[in-house]
């Protein structure tokens, strides 16, 4: 590849908190290639499969996942990397790693954890990522977690810019393999954050259509999308409805993309190395001004037709219920625990409720329901609106 001044470069890594054996290496990948490939095999990656995007355990094969959702952003990641000369290894791992820490039941679930967790530190599926990655998923002889690099783990510290006030569980993975927390992530971590963006600006419009929580009348009031359909219409006037949302998606999404690769290239074009990039005052990879004011209005559009739906708000707050009843049920009792987790529970404070928050966090949507449904005899009704 050829590689821009400004990229990230395998060969230059900060290499892994913990120093590995290279003799039986296996295939002649780069370390950022073993980051993606670390990630993609664990189980955390897998378990994303069955955790909510949009809608909660959704019924209907075709709507997104976390998973699904994940590679998505890793495409469009990809695409933004190559096109500005980055590191396409180290973009695509980050995309596929940036939700990872997310609990059952998305952001309704993390809720549930945060208020649970308020007097013991608190609750953030971004830190919780990390620890996942770095201490809880622990394949290998030797050492915790999957060991990756300093590099891709600094970009989902910081995947949306400096953290000046980490929580207990950044602090604690920093505090044993500092991550500069205070600076600008490399390019590479700023484009899969705006991948993310486009991402599920963009997916979460389809599966609103698709479960009848959207309609065309209410698109055509986002004047980015109005824009966008009416030039579909013109180009394919006489082609079936559905297809032509269809091609608003991939229209919208290549308006996206573009406008990151031209705006983000003319940001970078003084810019000598990542050093430099790390040291900015600012972002240096998103969206135009223009572009990032739309986006801007899509998302409120968004959070008002979909994500605060009553539909969606009363399903929220079932599985709100569900995380917050598995809390207090293992708190109180910690034999309902599963044997190896049971084992290992500390018993002091607050480290204790710690513990029940990772192994809450690790589930997927469905066992969560069926843990509930276990110790409850029931789950509340609502869940499931699709």
């Amino acid at each position: 590849m050829n590689r821009a001044r400004y990229a990230a470069d395998p060969a230059a890594t900060r290499g892994r908190e913990f120093a590995e054996d290279r003799k039986g290496a296996r295939g002649p990948r780069s370390e950022f290639q073993r980051d993606r490939d670390r990630i993609i095999h664990s189980i955390a990656f897998r378990r994303l499969r069955s955790k909510t995007q949009v809608f909660i355990a959704p019924d209907g094969d075709h709507y997104r996942t976390r998973l699904t959702h994940s590679l998505e952003v890793a495409q469009i990641g990809r695409v933004i990397a190559r096109a500005l000369g980055l590191d396409e290894d180290l973009t695509e791992a980050l995309c596929l790693a940036h939700d990872i820490g997310h609990p059952p039941f998305g952001h309704a679930g993390e809720t549930a954890l945060e208020q649970a967790m308020v007097e013991r530190g608190g609750f953030d599926h971004n830190a919780h990522g990390l620890r996942t990655l770095m201490r809880l998923e622990s394949p290998y002889i030797g050492h915790p977690g999957i060991n990756l690099t300093w590099d891709l783990l600094e970009g989902l510290a910081k995947h949306n810019g400096p953290v000046a006030s980490p929580g207990w569980a950044l602090a604690e993975l920093d505090a044993a393999f500092p991550l500069d927390l205070g600076t600008w992530p490399s390019l590479e971590a700023q484009v899969a954050a705006v991948a993310d963006d486009i991402a599920y600006d963009n997916h979460d419009i389809d599966d609103g259509l698709r479960a009848g929580f959207l309609d065309l009348d209410d698109l055509m009031q986002i004047d980015l999308l109005a824009d966008q359909f009416r030039a579909v219409e013109r180009r394919f006037p006489s082609v079936s409805r559905e297809l032509q949302l269809r091609e608003l998606i991939r229209s919208q999404i290549g308006a996206m993309v573009n406008d990151v690769i031209e705006h983000t290239r003319a940001q970078v074009a003084d810019i000598a190395s990542v050093a430099e990039v790390r040291a900015h005052p600012s972002a240096l990879a998103g969206f135009s001004p223009a572009m990032a004011l739309a986006e801007r209005g899509l998302k409120r559009f968004m959070y008002d037709k979909l994500y605060y739906h009553p539909e969606q708000i009363s399903a929220a707050e079932n599985a709100r219920e569900v995380v917050a009843r598995l809390f207090a049920a293992y708190d109180q009792d910690p034999g309902q625990l599963p044997p190896e987790w049971r084992a290992k529970l500390p018993s002091q404070e607050p480290e204790h409720s710690r513990m029940l928050a990772d192994f809450i966090a690790g589930m997927t949507d469905r066992y969560a329901m069926d843990q509930c449904a276990r110790i409850y005899g029931k789950v509340p009704a609502g869940l499931q609106n699709v």
